[in-house]
């Protein structure tokens, strides 16, 4: 347990080597269930990595791990050769973005549902309005009679309900609203029919050129624009490598596929 006289080692101010997952075991308090066993691997500095397989093979605790929302039973992760139970863990998530599947709809204006990515940046319109449009939900707010300042919701009198995929391209935009190192996408476009998330993540993958990404979809024209993938099967790395050469030497990547 620590205090507010713990002495924490300071974050690299720039990601060199990136991360590294030794030996990684969890199960939550009270299973004695493992939902990792194991896992090794890394992830470089730059890279968009997607992380595959099927449901309950470890996709998301993996992610949660990496951001801190829990701690492993047993193994470490290392952040340019450093345990990140060092760094302090809130200024330690300030360098990600990230967005889960099941985002938070904010009965707020469109404006405030953005700026929650940065909410220190809420009266910033240049900022609010690039985010908006790097995830394509500029076209949201092209609809809206209110513009970026529509009210959103039912409850209200002039709110305005927006479908499962407009919401998905306002919960995006957070992702933008801050420089951040590392981006984190957990299946945030599930809403979107095909041809929109593709469109979505063409431009991801051009917007985040040098940062750190990590995916997770269950669309594979999606992941095969990753620089590497991670199949994860009951809790251990089945797999990991290109699409073409996951495709080349036919495991369980190739027969989802």
């Amino acid at each position: 347990m620590t205090d507010e006289t713990t002495a924490y080692t300071p974050i690299p101010a720039e990601i060199k080597d990136g991360f590294e997952i030794r030996d990684v075991h969890f199960s939550y308090n009270g299973s004695d269930t493992e939902v990792l066993k194991g896992i090794s691997f890394k992830i470089k500095a730059g890279e968009k990595i997607a992380f595959v397989g099927q449901n309950g093979a470890g996709k998301t605790t993996l992610i949660k791990l990496i951001l801190r929302f829990y701690e492993p039973t047993k193994g470490e992760i290392l952040l340019d050769g450093i345990n990140i139970s060092q760094f302090n863990k809130q200024e330690y998530r300030k360098r990600f973005g990230v967005i889960f599947q099941d985002f938070f709809k904010y009965e707020f204006s469109l404006r405030e549902n953005i700026a929650v990515g940065n909410i220190e940046e809420i009266e910033n319109d240049t900022m609010i309005n690039d985010a908006a449009q790097r995830s394509l939900a500029d076209q949201v707010v092209a609809v809206m009679t209110g513009g970026i300042d529509q009210q959103l919701g039912r409850r209200f009198a002039k709110g305005q309900e927006l479908s499962g995929g407009q919401w998905q391209k306002v919960a995006l935009a957070r992702a933008y609203m801050k420089d951040a190192d590392v981006i984190v996408l957990d299946e945030p476009t599930s809403a979107l029919d095909a041809q929109a998330e593709y469109d979505v993540f063409e431009r991801f993958i051009g917007l985040t050129k040098g940062k750190t990404s990590i995916i997770i979809s269950h669309r594979f024209s999606t992941v095969r624009m990753a620089d590497r993938i991670l199949v994860l099967e009951d809790g251990i790395v089945a797999e990991i490598g290109t699409h073409e050469e996951l495709m080349a030497a036919p495991q369980l990547y190739e027969q989802l596929f």
